[in-house]
């Protein structure tokens, strides 16, 4: 904290944080809608403009952090829920950031416990294995793995009714437009391969033409983010046996070098994530900044760093006991 304000004194232009919020908003913005403008002219390739978006909407998501804990014109509703309202249209694939800063609040209160349904959502505490890699990077598949294994009727229609309400409208039509693509270019492919195309009607064809562009430049950049943000989000967060209010036992700073291709479409979370839940009050930029002192002082605390036991513990603290049984049969 006392780095934090010392950066300020050092450099007051820091301490104009809506200025700097709606500025950082303005250029992602405006580099997202650049990047599309170039890939609709053939002036990039479509990789790149997926790839472009993908890091400027992962800056939308740090903003939306920063927004749900009211760091940008708290006392001014109208351009802070602009701001919310924007950063949304940015990443439709997530659920509504109104209805999100009542979970992320409550991640803080109970970080680590069942009650923390934020990180459970994103498979933080699940074991490794073909469902945690389906559900991590897709919040729709995510809820359709939890609405199969739910053993009442009640509780499954508890989990589509949320589902629903959620993610309604945005991210049913961004998650609708990603699976239609995925199944029309596996049905050519199949079809293609059998030696029998499908006759698509011109119809169908010109509207695809607009869902591929949909995919290119909002709709795969935000799969791809998710993937990134989840999976390092879910790794870096210990879950199930964590002591209640232990903010050490919360997180970990997880930065190892093979992770960097991720760390890149959600902007370094899992190296700065962990100083949030010591200093909740300073925004991403400052994280980035202050991290250098901040991992110093965590580590001297006990704070883990590039835990990478914990893909095996399903993210537990700790290593889960043996059974008796087991012990016996090892013995």
């Amino acid at each position: 904290m006392a780095h934090g304000a010392a950066l300020r004194q050092r450099y007051p232009i820091l301490n104009r944080q809506d200025l700097i919020g709606a500025g950082i908003l303005a250029f992602a913005l405006a580099g997202m809608v650049g990047s599309a403008v170039l890939y609709l002219n053939g002036a990039i390739a479509w990789w790149a403009c997926l790839l472009v978006n993908a890091f400027l909407a992962s800056l939308t998501h740090e903003l939306e952090h920063d927004l749900i804990h009211s760091m940008y014109f708290r006392k001014q509703k109208v351009a802070h829920n602009l701001m919310m309202a924007l950063v949304w249209l940015a990443r439709p694939s997530t659920i509504n950031p109104w209805v999100r800063r009542h979970l992320h609040l409550n991640h803080h209160k109970v970080s680590g416990t069942e009650a923390d349904m934020e990180e459970r959502a994103i498979t933080n505490g699940e074991p490794w294995g073909i469902a945690r890699l389906l559900m991590v990077g897709d919040n729709v598949m995510s809820s359709l793995i939890r609405m199969l294994r739910a053993k009442s009727w009640e509780h499954k229609k508890l989990i589509l009714v949320r589902t629903l309400k959620v993610y309604a409208p945005l991210a049913l039509m961004n998650w609708s437009a990603w699976y239609v693509f995925l199944g029309f270019h596996a049905i050519n492919g199949v079809s293609a391969l059998l030696g029998a195309p499908v006759a698509w009607s011109d119809t169908t064809l010109a509207v695809m033409q607009g869902v591929d562009i949909a995919v290119v430049v909002l709709v795969g950049p935000n799969v791809l983010r998710t993937f990134c943000l989840h999976f390092v989000s879910s790794n870096m967060h210990y879950y199930g046996d964590v002591e209640p209010g232990n903010v050490i036992q919360q997180t970990q700073v997880l930065n190892p070098w093979w992770l960097w291709p991720l760390q890149a479409f959600c902007f370094n979370f899992g190296s700065t994530h962990a100083i949030h839940h010591f200093v909740v009050k300073e925004p991403f930029y400052i994280r980035q900044m202050t991290a250098p002192v901040a991992h110093k002082v965590m580590r001297e605390m006990g704070v883990r760093f590039n835990d990478i036991g914990t893909f095996a513990r399903a993210n537990r603290w700790r290593a889960q006991p043996q059974p008796a049984t087991e012990r016996a049969q090892t013995a």
